[in-house]
């Protein structure tokens, strides 16, 4: 049966890993224009991304790199402050290259996170189109129509419009 590694050992693995995860997607993103969430998912499967990282770990370390990105883009995108802010602590505190990796992950993260919510705003829905769950609202009048399942959005029932857009309890 193989040993575990003592707990500080074992902290340190992951940390180790955790950065070189996080170095390694940032490269790939920036050579081949791949999303970076992407990028985090395939350099997962390659076992010199994560060091001596096991499986369970490595999957572990892909959740935790991709909410840490996810967290951080959100809160650039709702406050528009600087990532320093999201620390809650002073950056003096932080290895200067892994600050900077982080931030500018950080940023790509939050930058198509933007693109994605704008290319969704401006598709839109269009009568004939199939649509899951939610409510629609017509672009023409604001009429309300609401899928519990998916099924064909019809013309607007209230204008005849055949545009809508998505609504959401924000």
């Amino acid at each position: 049966m193989k040993k575990s590694p003592p707990p500080d050992e074992r902290l340190e693995t992951m940390s180790d890993a955790y950065k070189e995860l996080l170095e390694k997607a940032l490269e790939r993103a920036r050579q081949t224009g791949t999303a970076l969430h992407h990028a985090v998912s395939e350099i997962r499967a390659e076992a010199a991304a994560v060091g001596k990282a096991g499986e369970k770990e490595v999957v572990e370390l892909e959740r935790w790199v991709q909410r840490d990105l996810t967290d951080a883009a959100s809160y650039l995108a709702q406050t528009g402050k600087d990532l320093k802010y999201w620390l809650g602590f002073d950056t003096v505190l932080i290895e200067r290259a892994f600050w900077d990796m982080f931030s500018e992950a950080a940023d790509k993260t939050a930058t198509e996170q933007l693109k994605f919510k704008i290319q969704a705003d401006a598709a839109g829905y269009h009568t004939g189109e199939l649509v899951g769950l939610g409510t629609l609202v017509c672009d023409h009048c604001g009429q309300l129509l609401h899928f519990h399942k998916p099924g064909h959005i019809p013309p607007c029932p209230n204008c005849g419009g055949t545009h809508f857009l998505r609504q959401s309890f924000d």
